[in-house]
């Protein structure tokens, strides 16, 4: 039994199915010729069970003795009762309906039997883990072994799992090693800095002038270090960061984003246009994540937008905040990269690290939503969003 099942494993799906589509043809057939057997010796017995009704003649001997037991001579027709009658003429169909019937169980029977012996557990055992793929997890392994082409589809599958466990293991222990160095490297730095900052006061004391045009060029370039180590360490945080979700009141948090941005548009001298649309009075979500970001856009807008901002609030199943402004937009490359980490268009300006998207898009991604940048006829435009936890305290 055991050979019988591992040559069955080695025989490829095509002759597999070949083999399934003969023996139940020849299951038809045995089985129409059966019933065409069984349905001639009813309607035989049918007729048997009524007399002969001619003549019968025999042979005699020259003393008038009868010699065999005879014969019918011109045989008269048997007469059928209806029900009788009405038996034989479906006995009659009964093969001629037979046939088709069971060609089409027998193709059914077939493909049942091909599929639970040689499709149903490859395919319960891809799509499973298929699924242990899409949730994350790859601490399993494919079991199916089989020279078919489903069995040699489950390897495949195997060795991409493997790849990916691989991949994803080296690529973890890189972030988590980034990580570490990040963390070591503004650490290590600020020791230095502390160091210089004291020498620069020393030169900022002398009386010589081009010492202490010296001691300012070095201000200036220590301040950015320190930026740089500061946006290093919040990086770090904010990576680590997840979101802490209170049921807030709809409009009131949006009446809170528009006081925030109207102030940071007149502080710019920028003009503020809001706009707010609700389908629910109370949203789940955290509001600090929100805050960030909004303020992060609105720093983003007024420094490139020539009069006004547009700020667009959406709270739905999904929480949407969107910033644009009347500048020039994005350039093409900007489009690419502006929302990686470190990229920035600004030259000369300490205090730009082109954190501020890539900052915006982790949170986004962290309260389950996305960052989208694009261009439109007025100007740039920032789409921030976020899920919103639908929960029965949202009131909804």
């Amino acid at each position: 039994m055991n050979q019988i099942k591992q040559l069955r494993k080695k025989q490829s799906l095509k002759k597999s199915i070949c083999c399934y589509i003969a023996g139940f043809a020849l299951l038809a057939l045995f089985l129409s010729g059966l019933t065409a057997f069984v349905c001639d010796r009813a309607t035989q017995n049918i007729y048997d069970s009524y007399p002969e009704t001619a003549e019968k003649y025999y042979l005699t001997n020259k003393n008038g003795e009868r010699l065999g037991e005879g014969t019918y001579i011109g045989k008269a027709e048997r007469t059928l009762s209806d029900r009788d009658q009405k038996l034989t003429i479906a006995l009659e169909l009964i093969p001629l309906a037979a046939t088709p019937v069971y060609s089409v169980l027998c193709i059914l029977a077939a493909a049942a039997l091909f599929y639970r012996n040689r499709l149903k557990e490859p395919l319960m055992e891809l799509r499973r883990a298929s699924e242990r793929i899409a949730e994350n997890n790859l601490d399993f392994t494919i079991t199916y072994q089989s020279e078919d082409e489903l069995g040699q589809l489950c390897t495949s599958f195997e060795r991409m799992r493997s790849a990916l466990e691989q991949n994803y293991t080296e690529m973890w222990r890189q972030i988590e090693e980034r990580k570490r160095l990040n963390a070591a490297f503004a650490h290590d730095l600020r020791t230095p800095l502390t160091v210089l900052k004291g020498y620069h006061e020393m030169l900022q004391s002398s009386t010589d002038e081009d010492t202490r045009k010296t001691a300012r060029t070095m201000s200036r370039h220590m301040n950015r270090l320190e930026h740089y180590v500061d946006s290093m360490s919040h990086l770090q945080r904010l990576e680590e960061q997840r979101p802490e979700y209170q049921t807030l009141d709809a409009g009131e948090f949006a009446e809170t984003l528009k006081e925030n941005a109207k102030s940071v548009c007149e502080h710019a001298g920028k003009e503020l246009l809001f706009e707010y649309r609700a389908d629910c009075g109370h949203v789940r979500l955290d509001p600090g994540f929100i805050m960030q970001v909004c303020d992060n856009l609105l720093a983003n807008g007024v420094r490139y937008a020539r009069t006004q901002i547009m700020v667009k609030v959406c709270a739905a199943d999904i929480f949407r905040l969107t910033v644009a402004d009347d500048g020039p937009g994005f350039s093409e490359k900007s489009l690419k990269n502006a929302i990686s980490p470190y990229y920035t268009e600004e030259k000369g300006q300490a205090e730009r690290f082109g954190l501020g998207l890539y900052i915006c898009k982790i949170l986004c991604e962290h309260h389950g939503g996305f960052l989208e940048i694009r261009n439109t006829e007025g100007g740039g435009q920032v789409l921030a969003v976020f899920s919103v936890d639908l929960s029965e305290e949202t009131g909804r």
